[in-house]
């Protein structure tokens, strides 16, 4: 039998387009999620959703059509589509699950397939292993990659984007981020929210102005990433023109990017601190907060300081998502850009998370660093930083050994707490923390560090290259 080309990692099944992301394998993913959602349901409804990369429509296309041969019915965006939006579709629609044909923020050259199950969130590993192991049964021809009504495939046009506008227009405070008649820049690195983030804000009132507003399917040669190298034109901008604040969101418009009026770019861990602040201390809203484990402690000391729990998953937003579908939580982040709130999606959604911290700045009148400085006050500085080491082949197996032992100290501190949640993490007496995650896909290993000072930071950032490095 062939080897399964259809893997999910923690967001989707990724590849090149041409070698990975090919129109092949695009129709057996398809197939093997025909199959695992007949085996739930006789009928059920989907949604295929696509982004702004090159060939996602036609991708889409085929994994709609295999979809419908075998009685399942289709409901296929016109455009490209974020994917809380198609998020949302799922949930309002009950349908049984979605597709959306996207590599979120991966450079040009990729593709890939995202499916989200009937509560709108991302595949649990359960489901996703599923899914290969069904393709695996396509592949071996126990079961078929087209099924018997290939003549009639049952396809339907959809807009997902006025029902998800008029969801965010009922949890963001518009009026408040028109009052303060505030100068916003939006940067949508030619993704898809185009005609979702940028509408909302001119329908507040902002004064608005939006760069790279059209596709291309290069992404300008790097990436739809909203990093602090890819904003930099954004940054310019804002410190040119005078903005009080530049937003930004990636391909699929999951996740969210934000610059500071002094032009200053301002990493995630601590967006979802202060929206967690401000959504407990402003909005009064009820519940406990939730990071994945490689996300920054200042969130527990937010959690500590409105005396409300604090949750801890794994990487990956499927995780978090349970929390939000419980409804334990306020807010659910990652360090890697992605949110949501209580009452909304199990799924990450950059457009919210844009809306909601023009609507802090707004109400609170104050710059994200002012805010960001009067946490530190409340609460205690923290300062996260994540790091990825390339391994040559013959580290990987040793580290992999020395991931798997219970370390007494690192950096000649005592280790004061083991915490095996997803890699290793440890965690030191004064709270500062390391932890070391290996890539699942790629000879890779993550380092994420945090400390009370930066200097502390970058010590504890250099001892853990020392480690994955040395024998």
């Amino acid at each position: 039998m062939a080897d399964n080309p259809i893997k999910f990692g923690t967001s989707g099944w990724r590849g090149i387009i041409a070698e990975d992301v090919t129109f092949a394998n695009v129709r057996l993913a398809a197939a093997g999620i025909a199959h695992h959602l007949l085996a739930k349901s006789s009928r059920p409804h989907v949604v295929v959703g696509f982004d702004t990369r090159f060939m996602s429509e036609r991708f889409a296309d085929a994994a709609a059509e295999i979809l419908g041969t075998h009685g399942i019915e289709c409901w296929v965006s016109q455009r490209p589509d974020p994917t809380p939006a198609i998020s949302y579709h799922i949930i309002s629609n009950k349908l049984a699950g979605g597709i959306n044909i996207t590599a979120s923020h991966n450079p040009p050259e990729y593709s890939g397939l995202k499916f989200s199950s009937a509560d709108g969130a991302p595949a649990l590993p359960e489901v996703t292993k599923d899914i290969e192991s069904r393709v695996g049964k396509v592949l071996a021809g126990e079961l078929s990659l087209k099924g018997p009504m290939f003549a009639a495939p049952l396809r339907h046009p959809v807009d997902p984007r006025p029902a998800y506008l008029d969801d965010l227009r009922r949890k963001v405070d518009l009026k408040a981020i028109g009052q303060a008649r505030m100068k916003i820049a939006y940067d949508p690195l030619y993704g898809t929210a185009r005609g979702y983030l940028d509408d909302l804000l001119r329908e507040s009132g902002a004064e608005l102005t939006v760069l790279h507003d059209y596709r291309d399917v290069m992404f300008s040669g790097v990436g739809p990433e909203p990093s602090e190298k890819n904003l930099a034109e954004l940054s310019q901008f804002v410190k040119e023109k005078g903005c009080a604040l530049g937003v930004s969101t990636d391909g699929d418009a999951d996740r969210f990017g934000f610059v500071d009026a002094d032009g200053t770019w301002i990493q995630p861990n601590y967006i979802l601190g202060l929206l967690a602040d401000y959504l407990i201390e402003v909005r009064k809203f009820p519940g406990g907060i939730g990071r994945s484990v490689a996300t920054t402690h200042l969130i527990d000391a937010v959690a500590k300081h409105h005396n409300v729990p604090c949750y801890q998953t794994p990487v990956g937003f499927k995780y978090v998502g349970e929390l939000i579908k419980e409804d334990k939580i306020v807010l659910g982040g990652e360090e890697s850009a992605g949110l949501s709130i209580r009452g909304h999606l199990p799924e990450k959604d950059g457009v919210i998370a844009c809306l909601l911290v023009a609507e802090a700045v707004a109400r609170r009148g104050q710059s994200i660093k002012q805010q960001l400085a009067a946490l530190f006050k409340k609460v205690g500085a923290f300062y996260p930083v994540r790091i990825n080491l390339h391994l040559e082949p013959n580290v990987q197996k040793r580290l992999l050994d020395k991931l798997g032992r219970d370390w007494d100290r690192f950096d000649s501190r005592k280790v004061a707490k083991i915490d095996r949640t997803d890699g290793l993490k440890m965690i030191l007496a004064d709270g500062s923390w390391v932890l070391m995650r290996p890539s699942g896909t790629e000879p890779v290993v993550r380092v994420y560090c945090e400390a009370a000072t930066e200097a502390e930071r970058d010590r504890l950032a250099g001892a853990a290259k020392t480690f994955v490095t040395s024998p």
